[in-house]
């Protein structure tokens, strides 16, 4: 029995740690990688993609940019300095229209009076309609700041602002247009919503019980 117990001492004593686990049994302590390298590397390549994205400009701001420089060469002093120059207005929207020769182009706030429409049609054809009553669509350009309201009424507003410009190019454009309608100033206007109720004529659901 003792030759056992001494023999049994002699092999736990001959075996050996590793020097990773500490003296305590339950804490076991795991070397970490390094984080200096990975993280200095992927600061360097967001920096440089940052830098790259910065030079880069949209092609829109381009095509204001130059749109601005040819309303301000073909209209020198702005808007108020214009002769033949007429203001639309259609529930919030209002329009200042100014008619100068041209070859029929449409500029609003800027840009082409199609993209700024959304190319619908119907908006489209409102600012048209002065024109084509008068068989001037290729006679006159036509440049315009408008805001207020949505697109559809300032589609309307340039529609009323047009046909008042045409008033100042001649006085027999009067009638014609007249006649069309494009001079007259449409006020309707959404109306107010009633306490007690929905909207303005909308009235909740009536219960019996």
């Amino acid at each position: 029995m003792a030759l056992s117990i001494s023999s049994l001492a002699s092999s736990l004593s001959s075996l050996s740690f590793s020097s990773q686990i500490s003296q305590n049994p339950n804490s076991i302590s795991i070397p970490q990688p390094p984080k200096s390298l990975p993280i200095s590397l992927f600061s360097r390549t967001t920096r440089s993609l940052s830098i790259a994205a910065t030079v880069a400009a949209p092609p829109e701001l381009e095509s204001v940019e130059n749109l601005k420089k040819y309303v301000k060469s073909r209209l020198p002093g702005g808007f108020a300095a214009q002769t033949i120059i007429g203001t639309g207005r259609r529930k919030c929207a209002i329009a200042r229209v100014v008619l100068q020769e041209g070859t029929g182009k449409f500029i609003i706030n800027y840009r082409d009076a199609k993209e700024y429409l959304q190319g619908n049609p119907l908006w489209l054809q409102y600012i048209k309609v002065p024109l084509l009553t008068l068989g001037y669509e290729t006679s006159y350009d036509v440049f315009v700041k408008a805001h207020g309201g949505g697109l559809s009424g300032q589609a309307q507003a340039i529609s009323l602002g047009i046909a008042r410009a045409l008033l100042k190019v001649s006085v027999d454009h009067r009638s014609p247009l007249k006649k069309e309608g494009l001079l007259t100033r449409d006020s309707r206007v959404v109306e107010r919503k009633k306490v007690g109720l929905k909207k303005a004529r909308k009235a909740p659901q009536f219960s019996k019980r």
